[in-house]
C-alpha cells in the first residue's frame, strides 16, 4: 500500500512517539519538557504555543494509548482501543499548506493541545490503516532484545525489524556467526 505524505508522516509520528515509551523496553525518552520540545521539533509538529508540564503528562497518556493500539493482539481489539481514543478527541478536518508541505488535511481543532493534535492526526492515520485492511503492517521488532514498534511499508509485507541497520544487521550477523560455528 503506497502511503501519501500525510499518512506516512502521521504514522511515522505514532511510531516515534510510541518508541519513546519505556513500554518498548528502553528508557522513557519523554520524561521532560526539553525532550517533549525535541520530539515536537523532530516531528515538525506545527501550530503550537509554549509547552507545559500538563502537555507532557497528556502526551504521555496519548503515547500509552497508541502503544496499546499498536501492540493489540488482534484487529478487533485495535479498533476498540482506537475508537476509545478518538472518542475523546475533537476532530475538525481542514485543508492546509504550511512549512513547504503540499496541501494536506489536519484533523485537530485549531485550538487543540499537543496531545489532542497527536491523538487526532495520528489516530485518523491509524484508522485509515485499519480501514484499508492493513492492520498487520503495525509490527513489533522481531529482535529478541527490542520491543520497538514500526509500520511495515514494504510491498510484500516482509519487514521484521524496526531498523535494518541496527536490529536487522545485528540479527543477521548473529545468524551468520551461528552458522559458521555449526
Amino acid at each position: 500500500m503506497p502511503f501519501g505524505h500525510d499518512m506516512r508522516h502521521s504514522l511515522g509520528t505514532v511510531v516515534e512517539l510510541v518508541n519513546t515509551s519505556p513500554s518498548t523496553g528502553g528508557e522513557d525518552r519523554l520524561s521532560s519538557l526539553a525532550e517533549l520540545q525535541s520530539f515536537v521539533e523532530a516531528q515538525q509538529v506545527s501550530g503550537l504555543g509554549g509547552l507545559t508540564a500538563r502537555d507532557l503528562g497528556q502526551v504521555r497518556m496519548v503515547r500509552e494509548a497508541f502503544y496499546r493500539v499498536c501492540t493489540a493482539g488482534d484487529q478487533q481489539t485495535a479498533v476498540r482501543l482506537l475508537n476509545e481514543l478518538l472518542a475523546k478527541t475533537r476532530i475538525t478536518p481542514r485543508l492546509t499548506e504550511h512549512d513547504g508541505h503540499p496541501l494536506h488535511v489536519h484533523y485537530f481543532a485549531p485550538d487543540a493541545t499537543l496531545a489532542e493534535h497527536l491523538a487526532a492526526d495520528c489516530g485518523v492515520a491509524l484508522a485509515h490503516l485499519l480501514v484499508e485492511g492493513e492492520w498487520e503492517r503495525l509490527r513489533t521488532c522481531a529482535a529478541p532484545d527490542c520491543e520497538h514498534v514500526f509500520v511495515d511499508e514494504s510491498r510484500n509485507r516482509s519487514r521484521v525489524y524496526c531498523d535494518s541497520r541496527t536490529c536487522g544487521n545485528r540479527m543477521h550477523v548473529a545468524a551468520y556467526r551461528a552458522r559458521r560455528r555449526a
